[in-house]
């Protein structure tokens, strides 16, 4: 008999969370995992070749091998740089701080 491992598959849009659990022999890898979860049927437009890959917050490659209760994470590319909306951000508070208008 072979050691079972328990596993979750997780993707986000904008407006839809995938979260699936899988239950895989000892010594998978996260690629056998998210083959195994069927996500990719669910969500054709996934590209592993683009993706990026993680493993509770930690970026993984698709040959790490899996433990028990492991969450697998598929990433989107970034739409915008975080440091640039940041700062943008920042610029229109100050903006908004310099004019005190009229009392």
């Amino acid at each position: 008999m072979t050691d079972k491992i328990n596993i979750e598959v997780v993707y986000a849009l904008p407006h839809e969370q995938t979260l699936l659990k899988k239950s895989l022999p000892e010594g998978a890898t996260l690629m056998e995992g998210i083959l195994a979860s069927g996500l990719l049927d669910k969500h054709p437009g996934i590209d592993l070749s683009t993706h990026k890959l993680g493993i509770f917050g930690k970026l993984a490659k698709p040959d790490t091998v899996l433990r028990d209760k492991d969450r697998i994470e598929i990433y989107r590319p970034l739409i915008a740089d975080p440091k640039e909306v940041r700062r943008k951000r920042a610029e229109e508070g100050k903006a908004m701080k310099k004019g005190g208008g009229e009392a």
